[in-house]
């Protein structure tokens, strides 16, 4: 491998290059044509969650199960590393760059929208009721609760154990090595499986790009008066874009470890303030019924495609997105959570990344959700209408009707914004990752270039159809990695039943190094 210097560093030239170049034509062709890529996005959306939504559904619910299985499985107590390897980060870090990376915009992007769109469309029963209520909040909860973080832990539990266990490099493609061996991970199987993953990275990240822009300009239309449109929302892709790129090249210590620390107490700010000067017990009592509700339903949930049809594209447009979004963070999430949970246990991993999150999710969830329902339930106000017209206005509507709104508006705005970097700053570092051979400290050149991409990827799927765009790139680009899923999870077992009986299963760690750098080259 040669010792030449260069603005991108180590490559993996393959894998770069086959992404890259797929990503511009992709680019080039949607804002050349976006009428033509705009119906296409649509067409491919139908086909996919219409005759495969089921997939999603058995997929989703299988990864919950599979991370149960393992935390309280004998595998357990294995390390994520060597035996007695620490932790890096301290427990609180840890949760709160897994937590920023994991949910972030879409969290406060969907934390009043989504209760008040079901509520005024429920997936059955009648509508704009106590019942539809009721309902409205317990899918929101399971939209953003154990599924979600299932998938990013299966992810980043096969990538943290292949990696500082066996010795691997830190590409997807080293989770499948039980299964195909060196041969087939240097080879065009492995090459495919971390080119999926890219590109599952890239549609899933630009989508929470262009929601997360979107509400941005509805917040500073609501606290200052600017104004809204597609121009205003790709001048702020292209201003963030070129903040996270900073963030990325600054490293996790400095740039996404910092932010996520201060959005964690920007959060914790916000519900407190709300929980104070709003409804109170009303938010408190809704907490409580809703994880009942929700843990109690959560198997007929979990499986529910609406086989009659009684609510026609309700579960591809709801549930199926979801999964799919989910999948297709999971290349990226789940490496960047990999990559900060050295030294912990398989059950410590799986617990703090499965059910701390979800219940700072319903935290949440549960104050926006019952603070806007109050509203509308109670008050007979109208944020369900103004949902409906506008998505992205809903928690800055919400917060006009209660004490402090205007600090809140801002207050909400930042920690878009900083949600907005460290997601993608997150998602550059684990794109440079794949494309570099599995460099856990890849060049700063390599990030800026992905971190271009995806800021480009994300104004073109704007222009080509906004937020159904946005959502079709999920779902298309998340179906053959949920395949990839199902392989890791084998892969797991097999790699922990053979660590049970004591058998090593640690690649000629040198040898395959030295293959690998055959194929990593400094441009």
């Amino acid at each position: 491998m040669s010792e030449k210097k260069s603005f991108l560093g180590k490559i993996d030239r393959t894998i770069f290059s086959v992404s890259a170049i797929i990503m511009v034509l992709f680019v080039v062709w949607t804002l050349l044509q976006p009428k033509v890529a705009g119906a296409t996005f649509s067409a491919v959306q139908k086909f996919i969650t219409v005759n495969f939504g089921w997939s999603y559904l058995l997929g989703v619910t299988f990864f919950l199960g599979f991370a149960i299985f393992l935390a309280l499985s004998k595998y357990g107590n294995i390390t994520l590393g060597k035996d007695g390897e620490k932790p890096e980060y301290s427990t609180w870090s840890w949760f709160a760059m897994l937590f920023a990376a994991g949910m972030g915009i879409g969290l406060v992007f969907w934390g009043v929208a989504e209760p008040m769109s079901f509520y005024a469309g429920p997936p059955y029963g009648e509508p704009n009721s106590i019942q539809s209520a009721q309902i409205a909040m317990r899918y929101t909860f399971f939209h953003w609760g154990l599924h979600p973080w299932s998938v990013f832990a299966v992810v980043g539990l096969s990538m943290a154990y292949f990696q500082f266990r066996k010795g691997l490099p830190a590409l997807v493609s080293s989770t499948l090595y039980p299964l195909i061996g060196e041969k087939g991970v240097n080879g065009w199987i492995g090459k495919l499986v971390d080119i999926l993953a890219v590109f599952a990275t890239i549609f899933g990240v630009a989508t929470s790009l262009g929601l997360g822009a979107m509400q941005i300009a509805t917040g500073l239309n609501y606290a200052y008066g600017l104004p809204t449109g597609m121009t205003t929302t790709i001048i702020i892709i292209i201003v963030i874009t070129a903040l996270f790129i900073t963030s990325a090249v600054t490293g996790i210590e400095k740039g996404i470890k910092f932010l996520s620390n201060t959005n964690m107490v920007l959060i914790a700010l916000i519900v407190g303030l709300l929980i104070i000067v709003g409804p109170t017990r009303f938010i408190l009592n809704g907490f409580t019924e809703t994880i009942g509700s929700y843990l109690f339903n959560i198997v007929q949930t979990s499986f529910w495609a609406d086989t009659f049809g009684t609510n026609p594209g309700w579960v591809g447009g709801w549930t199926i997105f979801y999964w799919a979004w989910w999948v297709a963070w999971g290349p990226f999430v789940g490496a960047f959570i990999a990559r900060i949970s050295k030294g912990r246990s398989v059950k410590e991993f799986i617990l703090g990344v499965v059910i701390a999150p979800t219940l700072m999710s319903f935290v949440w969830l549960s104050v926006m959700g019952y603070s806007a329902l109050n509203i509308d339930v109670v008050q007979h106000g109208g944020i369900a209408a103004q949902v409906a017209k506008d998505a992205s206005t809903a928690i800055f509507a919400m917060f006009q009707h209660y004490p402090l709104s205007g600090l809140l508006t801002i207050l909400s705005t930042l920690i878009i914004a900083i949600f907005f970097i460290t997601s993608a700053d997150s998602a550059t570092f684990v794109m440079a990752m794949l494309t570099s051979g599995g460099e856990l400290n890849p060049s700063a050149g390599l990030k800026i270039t992905w971190g271009l991409i995806v800021g480009a990827v994300a104004i073109a799927l704007m222009v080509a159809g906004g937020l159904g765009a946005l959502q079709t790139a999920s779902i298309a680009a998340a179906f053959p990695f949920m395949i990839v899923m199902f392989a890791m999870c084998a892969s797991l077992i097999k790699a922990f039943q053979k660590e049970d009986k004591k058998e090593s299963v640690e690649p000629q760690v040198n040898n395959y190094n030295a293959t690998t750098a055959q194929n990593s080259k400094h441009v």
